[in-house]
């Protein structure tokens, strides 16, 4: 593990050069109640807008973009849970390869439909009794595909990090800079945006409450696989970290961070009714962390990062009307 090249902040403005013209620079949104409430300047960049509705576009397309032509004629696999699912399949359809996705019977009836829509193959999988990687391995060998992997890959990663970078270039330096996490592949890349343009920046990763292991992985040294959690946040119901995100993360971030659920509730009902934003609960975890510990945020200058809003209108209501508005707890 220790002899990965690991991806830098060169590889990041590479890839921002890649994307130009591809990706959309989403807007960086700011909220009068929200400052209130703080009593801090929160600047909120809001990759809901994204094209495909979600940042993954950013690592998805650097990735494929440095395809060979053989590769591009063969095409590409991935797993995902939805968001990776349809940046890969938008950015081959971009490019001009064919792309199968694996994808958990379960998914977000939108994600699946969406990814489907952009071209890509889908194939189904239980993510409570398979092993998506596995299946994904197996596909690469059968029918010579390049497979892209979510998060543990620096394409993906130096993809993601241009995120923060257009934060930062449009702000300035911030205190605190809070990022969802699921396998690690936004926060490692945010990070090392974050190091190189405001290196006084605390960077925190933020989990749901239910599925801690990269919070595990960050304080014990090492990577911890934990079964599949049982959350709304289904962009973060990833089993571990990957040797790539592990590694930067463990160089690069403050600190870990947990949220509950309900409290991802909160903010997609904010985001709604106060911001006019449709965010998904994965989305709203740097936010609800962020909220939890505003007290220490006063008088403070703090970036989150809204992930992605890919979420069916049912499900959305549904979910406001399951969790009654409640006052954000402390974050673990």
């Amino acid at each position: 593990m220790n002899s990965l090249a690991l991806p830098t902040f060169d590889d990041v403005v590479q890839a921002a050069t890649r994307l130009r013209g591809h990706a959309n620079v989403t807007p960086v949104l700011t909220s009068r109640t929200v400052d209130s409430e703080f009593g801090a300047s929160v600047f909120f960049k809001c990759e809901n807008l994204q094209r495909m509705g979600a940042f993954k576009f950013r690592g998805a397309f650097n990735a494929l973009s440095r395809f060979g032509s053989e590769q591009r004629h063969r095409g590409v696999v991935a797993f995902s849970s939805g968001n990776h699912a349809q940046a890969i399949a938008l950015s081959a359809r971009l490019l001009g390869m064919p792309a199968t996705i694996v994808m958990p019977h379960d998914a977000p009836a939108a994600k699946v439909a969406a990814t489907r829509g952009y071209g890509g193959k889908v194939v189904l999988y239980d993510r409570y009794t398979e092993d998506r990687e596995q299946i994904g391995r197996d596909l690469a060998q059968r029918d010579g595909l390049t497979l892209i992997p979510p998060y543990d890959h620096p394409d993906v990663i130096a993809g993601q990090g241009t995120a923060a970078k257009e934060l930062f270039d449009e702000v300035g330096s911030l205190d605190a800079l809070f990022v969802c996490l699921g396998g690690g592949g936004l926060l490692s890349g945010s990070a090392l945006s974050s190091r190189a343009l405001a290196p006084g920046c605390k960077v925190y990763g933020v989990e749901p409450q239910a599925g801690n292991d990269g919070q595990q992985s960050f304080r014990s040294g090492s990577i911890v696989h934990i079964d599949t959690p049982r959350t709304i946040a289904d962009g973060a119901q990833t089993q571990h970290l990957g040797h790539y995100t592990f590694q930067i993360i463990q160089r690069t971030v403050d600190d870990v961070l947990t949220v509950p659920d309900a409290e991802l509730v909160d903010c997609m009902r904010f985001f709604a009714a106060r911001m006019k934003l449709i965010v998904e609960p994965t989305g709203c975890l740097g936010f609800a962390a962020a909220r939890a510990r505003r007290s220490e945020l006063a008088g403070k200058r703090i970036g989150i990062l809204i992930s992605g809003g890919n979420i069916d209108l049912g499900r959305f209501s549904e979910l406001l009307e399951e969790h009654p508005e409640s006052r954000p707890a402390a974050a673990a």
